[in-house]
């Protein structure tokens, strides 16, 4: 059982299975809520313990795809944990026990700051990696 936390521990939730794919997103959007890596996990897999009444939500505007949901007493990023999908991004650091992952791809590069340097070797999307 892998188990996240934000960081006053108001929202909770736990994760049957381990995430699929890590990546890192660059986008000013993503920077700027504090939540630039990311893990994917899917959905029937990840179980909300408590603190839904916590969750705020940041929509998106396109080019982006996902909304952010935040939790609204101490600000964790955390991810799109109220998404429908089958499958969503998660924020890594809200992940309290490790996972065997490796950084698999940087997106929105374009965006990144030029004080930022990658230094892996991962694959690197200009925006969003074509399918």
């Amino acid at each position: 059982m892998i188990k996240g936390s934000c960081c006053c521990g108001a929202v909770q939730f736990e994760l049957t299975e381990a995430p699929t794919l890590m990546g890192t997103c660059h986008c000013s959007r993503c920077r700027k809520v504090g939540a630039s890596t990311l893990v994917f996990v899917k959905s029937d897999s990840f179980k909300l313990l408590q603190g839904r009444e916590k969750i705020s939500t940041f929509k998106a505007v396109p080019p982006y795809q996902y909304d952010r949901c935040f939790c609204s007493l101490c600000g964790t990023a955390l991810g799109e944990v109220l998404s429908e999908q089958a499958s969503f991004p998660l924020a890594a650091n809200c992940l309290d026990s490790e996972v065997e992952l490796e950084n698999a791809f940087h997106e929105f590069v374009a965006e990144k700051p030029k004080w930022l340097h990658i230094g892996d070797d991962a694959k690197q999307f200009a925006e969003h990696p074509v399918s």
